[in-house]
């Protein structure tokens, strides 16, 4: 019997290894996209509370000036 065509087991793993950290990328990736937008969206509700209702600003704990700061993070298209 010949096995020079048969497929070495280090070589059949490697594929898979392969395919186990580009899982892991795109998962990161998606968790990171996710919470990019949370983020996002967090900022815009604090953009519009600050507009329509500036006196829960004091309410949740936090300062003009660090609504500012968060808001100022927003895209320009946004602000």
């Amino acid at each position: 019997m010949n096995d020079t065509f048969a497929p070495s087991t280090c070589l059949a793993a490697a594929p898979a290894m392969h395919m186990g950290r580009r899982r892991h990328g795109l998962a990161a990736l998606r968790s990171l996209i996710a919470e990019h937008r949370k983020q996002a969206y967090f900022r815009f509700e604090l953009k519009r509370m600050a507009r329509d209702n500036p006196y829960l600003i004091d309410d949740i704990g936090l300062t003009k000036k660090e609504v500012e700061a968060e808001i100022a993070k927003l895209p320009f298209w946004q602000r």
